[in-house]
């Protein structure tokens, strides 16, 4: 049971905040993030309080939380419907004696999508998970940023339209973004129903600051000789910061677009984990093929082409280098995706191990990056008139192709009859947990990596 308040003291109006740009360093801010803190350690996972020894404590948490709101609120004005709404949600979770949370009123009247100004800052508070991050909703409280360039508002405009997504800075935050976490989407809130969303936020701030950190250490272990244009991605916030932007639009839109048999993250189905590494695959893959496009195409700015370079390279270098070595090996899809495209690369002869020391033919790697894209689109193409099992079974084929199962794999010896004649469920229950284990190559790259990659924990830029 949380001590603090026994007797709850009245909560005060800290002075009013005028200015977003310094909202992070304002008495109501500190008040606003100390009492999330703290309401944090009454909550189980799913947001409620259900010990009511600890309801006076929760009570007055949630009057310095809201009077924190009402005194950040005017530096937030395009923000005012949600800012007005939240007080209610808290009102109403008060009433309901600290039950399980509903925001919905003011998720809905949160609208990010539509003030996508660079520069211009949210207050973010919500009963909430954190993917990657904390799986428990809790209360947590962010500042934060949109990075919205003018070449982006272009691209958008003009090339990829996609009005629900959104780009951040990570300002301040609770613990619950203390974390690898890099999204703010939705559908993560306590809400008694789900609504139709307008957005889906990434932090590109994170996101370039970790690749900058990884990507500056194992060009160093691997002694991969970066490109000039390389080394200035790598050194360069800011700009990386673009790059990610420019490469998170074009894959975003990629989800449900092209000849499509399904879309494993917009229909609630039990699968395979590795189809979920295809389809995360495919959608950088063609970020990747965008972007040549955009390099060699004459009418595009200067600065669009510029940053289409870039985009090639961090999808490379994220992919090859921080995917496969994040997190557990438990149906790990994303580090999947890595190994299946470092080892694409190395057997078509454009990425070289040899002497210890990585090396790649960048003339020759778009062609090979674009064949394996290729694969995977005709994958998808050809599945539109399969079974969706006999789907799984050929998307296993195109993996296993260029990466080595695990040798006790029941796939790769050959699914049971009595697996194939049965219900999906059987085939899915099959996959190993580590269904193809790391290479001998990043076996060894981990040992030096692994230190350098949890030091990233909750960086920003």
């Amino acid at each position: 049971m949380n001590t603090i308040a026994q007797t709850p003291s009245i909560i005060g109006e800290p002075e009013v905040v005028e200015d977003a740009s310094a909202a992070e360093q304002s008495p109501a801010w500190k008040q606003l993030t100390e009492a999330a803190t703290a309401i944090q350690a009454l909550q189980e996972k799913d947001g409620s309080i259900p010990d009511e020894a600890d309801h006076a404590a929760a009570s007055h948490h949630v009057a310095a939380i809201v009077a924190a709101i009402r005194a950040l609120a005017p530096a937030f004005p395009h923000d005012a419907a949600y800012l007005a709404a939240l007080p209610g949600d808290f009102a109403k979770w008060e009433a309901d004696g600290f039950g399980v949370p509903d925001f919905l009123d003011s998720l809905v009247a949160f609208d990010p999508a539509n003030h996508r100004v660079d520069g211009l800052r949210h207050l973010v508070v919500f009963p909430m998970y954190t993917q990657n991050g904390s799986p428990d909703r809790h209360i947590e409280a962010l500042i934060v940023e949109a990075i919205w360039p003018e070449f982006i508002e272009r691209l958008e405009a003009e090339r990829y339209g996609n009005k629900l997504f959104v780009s951040l800075r990570l300002i301040d935050f609770t613990a619950g973004y203390d974390t690898n976490s890099a999204v703010l989407f939705p559908e993560t809130v306590a809400m008694r129903e789900i609504p139709a969303f307008t957005w889906g936020a990434i932090f590109q701030d994170r996101e370039a600051a970790r690749f900058r950190v990884v990507t500056k250490a194992a060009a160093e272990i691997t002694k991969l000789e970066l490109l000039p244009s390389q080394q200035e991605l790598v050194s360069d916030q800011h700009l990386a910061e673009e790059v990610f932007v420019m490469w998170d639009l074009i894959h975003d839109r990629a989800h449900m677009r092209g000849d499509l048999p399904f879309d494993p993250f917009m229909i609630k189905q039990r699968m395979p984990y590795f189809l979920y590494s295809l389809e995360e695959l495919r959608c950088d893959l063609t970020a990747f093929r965008e972007c040549v496009k955009l390099e060699a195409d004459e009418t595009a700015d200067a600065r669009t082409r510029d940053r289409a370079v870039h985009v090639q390279h961090a999808i490379l270098f994220d992919r090859l280098f921080r995917f496969p070595l994040t997190g557990t090996r438990v149906r790990n899809y994303d580090g999947l995706g890595g190994q299946l495209l470092f080892a694409w690369l190395h057997q078509r002869g454009v990425l070289h191990w040899t002497d210890t020391q990585l090396a790649f033919d960048w003339d020759e790697v778009p062609a090979a990056v674009i064949a394996l894209s290729d694969r995977i689109d005709e994958l998808y193409w050809r599945s539109i008139d399969r079974p969706k099992t006999a789907h799984w079974l050929a998307a296993y084929e195109l993996i296993r192709s260029t990466l080595e199962p695990n040798p006790a794999s029941v796939w790769a010896r050959g699914l049971p009859d009595e697996v194939l004649a049965g219900p999906p469920k059987g085939y899915t229950d099959a996959v190993l947990d580590d269904e193809f284990p790391l290479s001998m190559f990043y076996e060894a790259l981990a040992k030096k990596m692994t230190d350098v990659i949890e030091s990233t924990k909750g960086i920003t830029g």
